[in-house]
């Protein structure tokens, strides 16, 4: 995979994880339009629970450590259980927002193939 579109594709992904990471405990972003009534109900039972912010928390850790190019493959290994887990809450109660949940866990899918070499331990015997 081209050097180039790894950098862009790992700092793109670093820089949005900042944001949206601390948007959890800054709010300064607009909420999201709900069509489904079940998905904010959902989501408001998240955001006033520790989860949102624990994972606003790993959001802006994974996002530092990518934009930083430090412990790269540590914050995909990290990062891939919350890029699942947007994915899965998108497409059973939020169909209508799960592009930029596709983007994340696509990049995130793609970054871990560039960094293959460094994972290929963990499954080998």
């Amino acid at each position: 995979m081209n050097t180039k579109l790894i950098l862009v594709l790992r700092v793109v992904l670093g820089v949005l994880l900042i944001v949206f990471g601390s948007n959890k405990f800054i709010g300064f972003l607009p909420d999201f339009e709900f069509v489904n009534p079940e998905a904010e109900i959902l989501f408001s039972a998240l955001a006033n629970s520790y989860i949102l912010k624990t994972v606003g928390l790993i959001e802006i850790i994974v996002g530092l450590l990518l934009v930083s190019n430090k412990a790269v493959p540590f914050a995909l290994v990290l990062m891939a259980p919350i890029s699942v887990n947007i994915i899965l809450f998108h497409a059973t109660v939020d169909p209508a927002n799960i592009g930029p949940g596709v983007f994340v866990f696509l990049v995130n899918i793609l970054l871990i193939y560039a960094y293959w070499n460094t994972f290929k331990p963990l499954f080998l015997k």
